[in-house]
């Protein structure tokens, strides 16, 4: 016998099947059954109905009608680099816990891509943003400005962009890991960063040069490599490699980003050394391999969670009634120095 409804039906097709009005089938289905004293047989007849004929919500259809997807659209730097998966997971986390679900996707620093994605989620009527944005996608941001849409910067942001971000003190962050060398007897130290031109790579270059400088240790724009965005891996090693049998008595290597951390210990395996007796390691952002790696790299490590959770907070306050102060639209988090053995 068939069944009395379709294979795909509508909530106007529930509603006809249990004897009562679309609106009532929408206020079960969101939880206000009591609120609009529905009793509690009629929501049991729908509840019912709605397992038995396999119904899902049309998204668009309750976007239209509620003005909100309750879709945040999450774009980072790349879905698999640990920092940013661990961003993603604990946004989604985050997201739930406040009704929300999350869709990501990554630009791998490209910003065609990156304004693509900004269409696409745009097209799926998302509530909000949260962008690691690349470098290029001023342009796609303003954009989402100009039209009003909820939009928060992670990671980096743009100066000309005005748009709430949350991003670790990248300053902070190399002054420390400088002072610790230091604190270990060590002068002569260089910085491997990349040529990629957004804020935080940007202030953590300008940081190490500073620190050299204003302390008048020798030579220091010798030490300082910058490997171009993109480079492939086994060009990369081979890079540091050279540099650091090059660099005549150098005593310690800081890393600017941890997939540059990564190259470098392969770098420092083929060419022999022993870490810290040949060579003090540091690295700007951590990784589990640094954890793993005999005897354990020393990390600026950024605060992850808090990041994610800022970003959050922020994002809700634009889609909320209140916004917050202005000022507290705009977070930098300091980062923590984790000593470990290479140091």
């Amino acid at each position: 016998m068939e069944p009395p409804y379709k294979k795909n039906p509508s909530l106007k097709d529930i509603a006809r099947l249990v004897g009562v009005s679309p609106s009532t089938i929408s206020f079960v289905l969101n939880g206000k059954a009591r609120q609009m004293r529905i009793s509690a047989a009629v929501e049991e007849k729908v509840l019912v109905a709605v397992r038995e004929t396999g119904y899902v919500p049309n998204p668009v259809a309750v976007s239209l009608r509620t003005g909100r997807s309750k879709i945040l659209g999450l774009i980072v730097e790349s879905v698999s680099g640990s920092f940013f998966s661990s961003l993603a997971r604990i946004i989604e986390n985050e997201a739930g816990k406040r009704g929300y679900k999350v869709i990501y996707c990554s630009t791998e620093n490209n910003a065609k891509r990156g304004g693509d994605w900004i269409r696409t989620l745009s097209e799926l009527q998302v509530d909000g943003y949260i962008i690691t944005p690349a470098q290029g996608m001023e342009k796609s941001i303003m954009e989402l400005v100009a039209h009003h849409k909820p939009v928060v910067l992670m990671d980096s942001f743009f100066p000309a962009v005005e748009v709430p971000y949350v991003l670790t003190d990248n300053t902070c962050g190399v002054i420390r890991g400088m002072s610790h060398l230091q604190d270990k007897n060590h002068d002569r130290i260089g910085f491997i960063t990349s040529d990629l031109r957004l804020i935080q790579m940007k202030r953590r270059e300008d940081a190490y040069s500073d620190y050299m400088r204003d302390r008048k240790l020798r030579g220091y724009k010798k030490l300082l490599l910058k490997l171009p965005y993109g480079c492939q891996k086994e060009e990369a090693v081979r890079r540091i490699a050279a540099f650091i049998k090059d660099t005549p008595d150098l005593e310690a290597v800081f890393f600017a980003a941890n997939y540059l951390g990564v190259w470098g210990l392969e770098s420092v395996t083929r060419l022999g050394l022993k870490i810290p007796r040949d060579l003090a390691v540091i690295c700007f952002d951590d990784h589990d391999i640094f954890r793993l790696y005999p005897p354990g790299i020393t990390v600026i490590q950024q605060p992850v969670e808090k990041i994610a959770e800022v970003a959050i907070r922020l994002l809700m306050s634009q889609l909320g009634a209140s916004r917050l102060p202005v000022k507290q639209q705009q977070v930098l988090l300091t980062p923590k120095l984790v000593v470990r053995k290479s140091t």
